[in-house]
């Protein structure tokens, strides 16, 4: 008892520790590429760690290695990070500053019902945009495929995407509630959770060991229809 104790807190602290280097690869990363062009490739790496994570058989990895998977993904993706990542902030902004309009400016009835509509659009953009990135990091295609895989996945995998949307509310929340998880973990944490609950419940080609895999065999057969193969990047 005590031993398998022991040997779950090891384990745990690995992974606390994992994901706080990533944190700081992260931050470290930005800064790298001046924020502009360093923000994005950090977001990718970071999905990209933790895939790479979730498929090695030993996952007790040590502060150095966690970093050289961060760098390599970083560098790997610096180009096609930045393409994919600012057509979805450029909406990001379109959406948040609508919200603030509609939201925080008297426009009666029909702003109030506005606001309304916005909010669950921001909740759906939330949804999207974090298995967007998951699906990203597992498959070498273009940001279109990526795009209309995700929508797909959306409707296919809905436990998956009523998980994925409550976490992205907890996230703000806590964000809004703590201030302080900001700096301590960033969107390292986050991340994390969004891919094992990809990895978990989207059945997704590529994303879980083959010993780790449950998925139904239609469903495998029709996403590796989709995926062209190139679920191992």
């Amino acid at each position: 008892m005590l031993r398998s104790f022991a040997l779950g807190y090891e384990r745990f602290c690995r992974v606390v520790l994992m994901i706080a280097v990533t944190h700081v690869a992260f931050l470290v990363h930005t800064l790298m590429g001046v924020v502009v062009i360093g923000l994005f490739p950090s977001i990718s790496a970071t999905y990209t760690t933790y895939r790479t994570w979730l498929l090695s058989e030993d996952r007790s990895w040590s502060i150095r290695e966690t970093w050289i998977v961060f760098h390599r993904a970083w560098k790997d993706d610096l180009a096609g990070a930045n393409r994919f990542g600012w057509p979805q902030a450029l909406l990001w902004a379109l959406l948040i500053f609508d919200y603030w309009v509609v939201n925080f400016h008297d426009a009666g009835k029909l702003g109030y019902a506005s606001a309304g509509v916005l909010l669950i659009g921001i909740v759906f953009y939330g949804l999207f945009s974090s298995l967007s990135w998951a699906l990203k990091a597992n498959f070498d295609e273009s940001g279109w495929w990526i795009t209309r895989m995700t929508l797909q996945m959306v409707i296919a995998r809905p436990l998956c995407s009523l998980c994925l949307t409550v976490l992205f509310i907890l996230t703000v929340c806590s964000w809004m509630t703590w201030p302080g998880l900001i700096p301590a973990f960033g969107v390292a944490l986050p991340v994390f959770f969004v891919m094992m609950v990809v990895s978990k419940l989207g059945k997704v080609p590529g994303m879980t060991r083959p010993g780790d895999e449950g998925e139904s065999a239609n469903d495998d057969s029709r996403l590796l229809m989709q995926a062209t193969g190139t679920a191992n990047k």
